[in-house]
């Protein structure tokens, strides 16, 4: 059995002005680098291997401080290019809630049948976080691995790993330094990349 420890970066001055950061490379501040150290003494008796990190700075950093604290390698994904919000990237989530309603409350609903003003839909992001998944499942059949994944990236890789629901994705947006243990069973890493090949 594999078990993946699944990080979402720490807190960046974008998450404490609720904006939606999507493929900008946004460092941690010091409140999101202290959330991290707290992480990184948290799982010191998980006996993570390895780490992986999505291909933004805060999840790079995140993933960094975590490999230098737990004395493991670091491995940053290109595949796991965050999510694209086209015009929403930058703005406060607030804004676009007041902008464009009926919009925000699809997308806090049914976030799969949105695609934001020039931006990608999230089956596109399901897709590659799956492939990108596979992949480490195939690779590691047991240990502990680590996984660094910004929102809606680790909403979805959740949902790949333990079948639950995506959830209010704006209110995930915000939910940095959190951290959780999810068992993969061999069984379902194959009859998932079978699935999904």
């Amino acid at each position: 059995m594999v078990r993946i420890v699944l990080l979402r970066p720490g807190t960046t001055s974008f998450d404490e002005q609720r904006r939606i950061k999507g493929n900008l490379d946004i460092p941690l501040n010091d409140f999101g680098t202290d959330q991290i150290v707290r992480a990184s003494h948290e799982l010191t008796d998980q006996g993570l291997q390895l780490v992986y990190s999505a291909a933004c700075r805060a999840a790079e950093e995140t993933g960094k401080i975590l490999a230098s604290h737990l004395r493991i390698k670091h491995k940053t994904l290109a595949s796991l290019l965050n999510f694209d919000p086209g015009l929403w990237e930058g703005r406060q989530i607030d804004e676009v809630r007041q902008r464009q309603p009926r919009v925000f409350r699809t997308w806090q609903d049914s976030p799969e049948s949105v695609c934001p003003p020039e931006g990608e839909m999230l089956s596109d992001v399901k897709e590659r976080v799956f492939a990108t998944l596979e992949m480490i499942l195939k690779k590691h059949r047991n240990g502990v691995v680590g996984l660094v994944l910004p929102e809606p990236l680790a909403s979805v890789a959740a949902v790949f790993l333990t079948n639950r629901d995506l959830g209010d994705l704006w209110a995930a947006e915000n939910d940095c330094g959190f951290w959780e243990s999810i068992d993969v069973r061999e069984d379902f890493v194959l009859n998932s990349c079978l699935g999904h090949s």
